[in-house]
Formats: structure tokens, sequence, C-alpha cells
């Protein structure tokens, strides 16, 4: 149950941070389209690899999340 709760956050974070970071001027359309196929590469990538694929791939559009993050907010988001 977590790890499919992880890879529907992971998923929903993804495209929230895309699109936010877009609206904020933070992400140029060039850089829009290469997290998209980024992701889309992904997504076929591990599809295509055995049982143990679809984990990989939540771990993917993690890392892509963090690149985002680290992009969209230069830097860390501090939680306190």
């Amino acid at each position: 149950m977590s790890a499919g709760a992880a890879a529907l956050i992971a998923g929903w974070a993804f495209w929230i941070l895309l699109v936010y970071g877009r609206i904020m001027g933070e992400l140029t359309s060039k850089r829009v389209a290469v997290l998209v196929a980024l992701w889309l590469l992904g997504l076929f990538g591990f599809s295509l690899m055995s049982y143990y694929g679809g984990p990989l791939f939540t771990v993917f559009v993690a890392v892509l999340d963090i690149v985002l993050v680290l992009t969209i907010f230069k830097g860390d988001v501090r939680i306190t």
C-alpha cells in the first residue's frame, strides 16, 4: 500500500511542479519538453523491463521531482 501511495504522490508532484514552474516562469518551454520527454522515456523504457520495472519508474519520477524542486525553488525547500 505505501509503495502505491509513493508512486501516486511522485506522479502527481511531477505534473504539479511542471505546471507550477512553467506558470511562475522558472521553466522554459524547452526545459518542460525535455522533462516530459525524460518522463515518457522512463515510462516506456521501464515498462519493457520485467517485474521490477514499475518500482524503478517510481524512483525515476521521484528523481525528476527532486530536479524540479531544485530548479524551481533554487535549492531545497525548508520544512520549518
